[in-house]
């Protein structure tokens, strides 16, 4: 047992040996970007051009399409594959000249943008994404400009593209231009778009949705709800709600606008019909109608139903008169007296009615007479 500890020990150990030797070799090495597609030339240090080098890559041969002249290795029309730690050596004395980190990808496009304000008046973030991946680190330019001027931009510690910015105004109408650019090795790409303060207002849907059956009410149910935590000021900037349920059975919604109250009594529902219910709220004014809550689901209040009981013949009271006579000693049908059952009796009252019958038989003067004759 020692024995098989101590090689897997050193086994574990030799990889971490392994991994940590490529990664202080990586440390050393250049990057090199390329783009998908096109030829890659690599140098190898600062050799004279007819140094005769031997070049690997992650360790092996280098087997994709490629030219080799003096120092330089020319790679042909690069894929993902060609991704690697370059290396190369001088023949002359083997020994390693340089190292080259490989990263192949593409330049970004034009990002798209977004901005939202859930915490109004507060304020707005913008967030972004490229529709196409570029396979190597891209990083991303924020500016924002209202009325002329350029304001605090604070990046988002969790999302990494996304920003907040705080209103400078209430009720401005001069839009927001938002322009955001995509940088890396290979390109950049930007995107120039503008919001209005009204167009951005835009809540989180309701919170802490509850759905309840009223007692002895069989078409009701109770929904209450909070309004979103994000939402500042709840009293100055009021919402509105849309409440939509509809059962199980059925597709078709049924809708509800209500004011800023944050409970409502459904009083149409389908006796004993599951249902499912939920809000969006918006602001009094301005904006648009938040996405909508998580689903919840309730049934009306059914009656629970009676237990069923059950009468036996043993339960029925039986009533009786007083009576003088004694009971009747007559047997009943099928059950023997003395001991004696039915079948019994009835086979000795045969053998009986048979022996009377010889006997009758014998002591008849015609029948002696016949005997004599």
């Amino acid at each position: 047992m020692a024995n098989i500890v101590t090689s897997v020990c050193c086994v574990v150990l030799a990889a971490v040996v392994v991994v940590y030797a490529q990664r202080r070799s990586q440390q050393g090495a250049r990057i090199q970007y390329a783009r998908i597609g096109s030829d890659v030339t690599m140098l190898c240090g600062s050799l004279d051009n007819d140094t005769s080098v031997t070049w690997k890559v992650n360790g092996t041969d280098v087997k994709v399409r490629q030219r080799e002249e003096g120092p330089w290795l020319t790679l042909v029309e690069v894929d993902m594959s060609s991704n690697g730690l370059y290396s190369c050596f001088q023949n002359s004395d083997d020994q390693r000249r340089d190292q080259i980190m490989l990263r192949i990808g593409l330049p970004p496009r034009e990002p798209q943008v977004t901005c939202r304000s859930n915490t109004y008046p507060k304020g707005f973030y913008c967030s972004w994404h490229l529709q196409h991946p570029t396979y190597i680190p891209t990083e991303f330019e924020v500016n924002v400009q209202h009325n002329q001027k350029s304001l605090e931009v604070k990046r988002d510690e969790v999302h990494k593209n996304r920003c907040h910015v705080k209103f400078p105004e209430l009720f401005s109408t001069f839009p927001y231009r938002v322009n955001v650019t995509a940088v890396n090795a290979l390109g950049k790409a930007s995107t120039a778009t503008s919001f209005e303060e009204s167009s951005m207002v835009k809540p989180d849907p309701p919170e802490k949705v509850v759905a309840r059956p009223i007692p002895n009410n069989i078409r009701r149910l109770e929904v209450t709800w909070s309004s979103p935590s994000t939402w500042p000021d709840i009293d100055n900037f009021p919402l509105k709600y849309f409440l939509r349920y509809r059962p199980l059975i059925r597709d078709q919604w049924q809708h509800v606008e209500l004011s800023d109250s944050t409970s409502h009594t459904i009083t149409d529902a389908y006796v004993g019909k599951e249902y499912i219910i939920q809000l969006a709220a918006k602001d009094m004014e301005v904006g648009t109608w938040s996405d909508w809550s998580v689903a919840v689901h309730a049934t009306p209040w059914t009656e629970e139903p009676k237990p069923i009981t059950s009468t036996t013949e043993a339960d029925v009271p039986i009533e009786t008169t007083p009576s003088s006579a004694p009971p009747s000693a007559k047997p009943r049908v099928g059950v023997a007296r003395g001991g004696c059952s039915a079948l019994l009796c009835s086979s000795h009252i045969l053998l009986v009615c048979i022996l009377l019958s010889i006997m009758w038989y014998v002591t008849s003067p015609t029948s002696a007479l016949h005997y004599l004759g």
